[in-house]
């Protein structure tokens, strides 16, 4: 799968969101505003998930190499996976508050 087909706006299954494509050569696997994904790969961009189910945001990493880092954990399979964090998405500590008030799910 090439960037450009990855790279697509979404609106978003968990909060509605009108989401729209990175301009800055990178692609989007989150939502910026509620930070869900969706488990769409079984292994990083193959895009070859049959499980579709939605990835909420548990916790937050940083890495000296990609920065910060989403915790995904899917609700329907229980998968889980680091993403990331677009250079769109909110600052680390709107992202923490948000990752605990999703924590209840």
């Amino acid at each position: 799968m090439s960037r450009l087909t990855e790279n697509t706006a979404f609106q978003c299954e968990n909060c509605g969101a009108d989401v729209v494509p990175l301009t800055n050569g990178s692609f989007r696997n989150h939502c910026p505003y509620c930070l869900f994904s969706k488990h769409l790969d079984n292994h990083p961009g193959d895009r070859l998930s049959n499980c579709k189910g939605m990835m909420r945001p548990i916790s937050l990493e940083h890495s000296g190499k990609k920065g910060f880092q989403i915790i995904h954990e899917c609700i329907k399979c229980s998968k889980m996976q680091r993403n990331k964090v677009a250079s769109d998405t909110l600052q680390e500590d709107n992202i923490l508050s948000l990752i605990t008030a999703t924590s209840y799910y």
